[in-house]
C-alpha cells in the first residue's frame, strides 16, 4: 500500500482532473490509497487534521471529487482515492427558488459549494425523522449518491408551500417539483 496522499496532492490532482467542470469520478477506479484527516461536518464546514477549512475555492474543489461508494465516502482522482469522514451529509442546501405552482412547480436548491439542483424524479427529496424527538432532516439527492441536508431556514420556506396530496390512500402532506410528490410527514400528524 502506497503512503496516504495529502490534502494538497489531492487537491493538485483534482485541478488537474476537473478542467472547469465537474471530473467523471464514477468512472475512475484508482488504488485505495488509505484515509485522510479529513471531515465534513453536519453543517457542512470541512475540515482537515482538525482545522476548518476556510478557502472556499479549495472546498469547492474538494466537493467536485468527491464520491460515496456505499455508506463510504472518498476523494477519487484518476490515480488515487482517499477515504473521508461525513458526519452526516456532504452538502448543506442552503437557498432554493420556485418557479411554476402545484404539480407544475419545480424547486431548484443551491448547496454551500455552489452546486444546484432542480428536486424531481431524479433528484428526489426525503425527509428522516428522529425517532426519539420526532425532529426531521430533510435532504435532496445533489449528484450520484451525493446529498444535500435542507438547512432549516430553507426547509421552513418549503413548509409555507407545501400541500396536502394522498398517497397510495393516505393523506400527506408534502413538495411538488419536477412533477413527483415528496411526502414529508402524514397529514394527521400535523398539529
Amino acid at each position: 500500500m502506497t503512503d496516504t496522499p495529502s490534502a494538497e496532492g489531492i487537491a493538485e490532482s483534482a485541478r488537474k482532473a476537473s478542467k472547469g467542470g465537474l471530473p467523471p469520478v464514477h468512472l475512475w477506479n484508482p488504488p485505495f490509497c488509505g484515509d485522510l484527516d479529513m471531515r465534513i461536518a453536519r453543517d457542512g464546514t470541512w475540515f482537515y487534521l482538525g482545522t476548518p477549512i476556510r478557502r472556499a475555492g479549495l472546498v469547492k474543489l474538494f466537493s467536485s471529487i468527491l464520491r460515496k461508494d456505499g455508506d463510504d465516502y472518498f476523494l477519487v482522482t484518476p490515480v488515487e482515492k482517499v477515504g473521508i469522514t461525513v458526519e452526516d451529509a456532504p452538502f448543506v442546501a442552503v437557498d432554493f427558488t420556485v418557479t411554476g405552482t402545484g404539480e407544475d412547480q419545480v424547486l431548484t436548491f443551491e448547496t454551500h459549494v455552489g452546486d444546484h439542483v432542480a428536486a424531481g424524479p431524479e433528484a428526489p427529496i426525503r425527509v428522516v425523522r428522529d425517532p426519539e424527538s420526532g425532529e426531521p432532516s430533510p435532504y435532496v439527492l445533489v449528484r450520484a449518491n451525493l446529498e444535500a441536508l435542507i438547512d432549516r431556514k430553507s426547509f421552513y420556506r418549503l413548509v409555507d408551500i407545501g400541500t396536502h396530496h394522498d398517497v397510495d390512500g393516505q393523506s400527506w402532506f408534502g413538495l411538488w417539483s419536477g412533477g413527483q410528490f415528496f411526502p414529508v410527514i402524514p397529514s394527521e400528524e400535523l398539529p
